[in-house]
């Protein structure tokens, strides 16, 4: 396993070390001025008070020479860290050879179809065929495509709390306010059904698990008489919820997931967007349950610093998409494809087990977090290096957190020095999703600043 020394020295030592008196400091300030007056705050990150001048590893940079640690790794996107070496050098060497090749073959994107086939979960592994992308929201576009074409149904089912993209029939699958209202109408033929958040579990667990119930009651859907679901092409499912909150089910909710897919004919497509690339432990997340997919959507952190996104198929199910019927003009392009190429190999080596590692420092900043027992943590949880600190005004009523307070605590971090996004359906949800690469010492300060500034709330 990679050593903390070797991994200190893939980010920027010192941090976090700011050196104005305010965040932004004046030269972002004056930054983010001009990107209000000319871009569009459409965007996810558009208010959000920082300026990326340089990063490497798990440390970031903004124009006032403030040194940052980041625990979001670009919301999920680094996985092996910003500007590893390894990747550097892979960028430097094809970018002097090939770059844009349109959608017509090129040496790396089909040395990356074979990588990406040896790397799937089982159901997949060695039995699929991958469409390259270039975001998360494309992969989503076309597997929903796919599952149409190939069934000959029309109807999709998603989960409450889900994000699966913001085009049209993605973010008819997606379920946050901010994403869909005034946007409508959307890709029509979606249900939704519970995701099993136990925390906030909508129904008595009592008797059964909120997994058990979530997974019965997809196959009431599916496979009962008037349920209005009688045409679901597929179930379209996070292994673990991002945006949702950072909720990683037990295995039991995948699997009864795959048994109702089974009887009802609907596929049974796994979104690892945010979740894959070695993030909770294993290559995928939904791994971890046993279950085979149909379909498995991927992209972030399997590009990093460059955009790659795509779906692997199953095989069979790709034999069925008309040639040239969904064409993609900048996916796949050999820079990016090689890029995903050292990516995956950095995950894979085995003298750096940083899947490995990424579990057990998971586990770790876990029971760390549990020990302390802030009274405004509700419950942390997660898989790996994916884990959510949902905040709470008290724990008895579970009332989340007020907005303001999360601004607060945000706010507050990033003037310490420490990069957090919030999510979650009330937005009070801290999520903890570093680089694999980042060294322990680095993830325990950045721990202790987020419970100091807890302390101020």
């Amino acid at each position: 396993m990679i050593t903390e020394s070797e991994l200190l020295a893939l980010s920027h030592p010192g941090a976090p070390k700011m050196v104005t008196t305010s965040v932004p400091g004046p030269v972002a300030r004056q930054s983010l001025a001009r990107s209000l007056e000319f871009e569009s705050m459409a965007r996810g990150g558009g208010d959000f008070p920082l300026v990326f001048e340089q990063g490497f590893g798990v440390t970031v940079a903004d124009p006032d020479g403030n040194l940052y640690i980041d625990v979001s790794a670009g919301v999920g996107v680094n996985s092996v860290g910003r500007c590893h070496p390894a990747v550097v050098e892979a960028i430097r060497a094809q970018s002097q050879r090939l770059m844009h090749a349109s959608d017509i073959s090129n040496s790396r994107r089909v040395e990356l179809a074979g990588a990406l086939s040896e790397i799937m979960p089982l159901g997949l592994r060695g039995n699929c065929i991958s469409y390259f992308t270039q975001s998360g929201s494309d992969a989503l576009e076309a597997a929903i495509k796919f599952a149409k074409r190939v069934t000959g149904r029309q109807q999709i089912l998603a989960f409450h709390g889900a994000y699966h993209g913001v085009w049209n029939a993605s973010n008819a699958l997606t379920t946050g306010n901010q994403y869909r209202s005034g946007y409508g109408p959307f890709m029509g033929g979606v249900i939704h059904a519970p995701y099993p958040y136990a925390y906030r579990f909508p129904f008595d667990t009592t008797g059964k698990s909120a997994e058990q119930i979530a997974g019965e009651y997809v196959d009431y859907l599916l496979n009962t008489r008037y349920t209005g679901a009688e045409d679901v092409a597929a179930v379209v499912v996070e292994p673990v919820q991002g945006e949702g909150g950072y909720v990683a089910p037990a295995a039991e909710f995948l699997q009864l997931l795959r048994k109702a897919c089974n009887e009802s004919g609907a596929l049974l497509v796994v979104d690892e967007v945010q979740a894959g690339a070695g993030r909770t432990g294993k290559m995928w997340s939904v791994e971890h349950s046993g279950v085979e997919p149909d379909m498995l959507t991927f992209g972030k952190g399997m590009g990093g610093d460059l955009p790659m996104a795509g779906v692997a198929l199953r095989s069979d199910l790709a034999r069925q998409i008309p040639p040239g019927s969904v064409p993609g003009t900048f996916a796949a392009n050999a820079l990016s494809a090689a890029v995903c190429l050292t990516n995956i190999g950095l995950l894979r080596d085995p003298k750096l087990a940083l899947i490995d590692r990424a579990r057990e420092l998971g586990q770790e900043t876990l029971e760390y977090l549990r020990s302390r027992d802030h009274r405004l943590i509700g419950e942390s949880r997660g898989r790996g290096l994916m884990i959510g600190i949902e905040l709470v005004e008290d724990r008895a009523s579970k009332a989340p957190l007020a907005a303001q307070k999360m601004g607060h605590i945000v706010v507050e971090s990033l003037k310490r020095g420490i990069i957090m996004v919030p999510c979650g359906r009330n937005g009070n949800v801290l999520r903890l999703m570093p680089s694999l690469t980042i060294p322990r010492v680095y993830m325990t300060r950045a721990l202790e600043i987020i419970l100091e500034v807890l302390d101020t709330v």
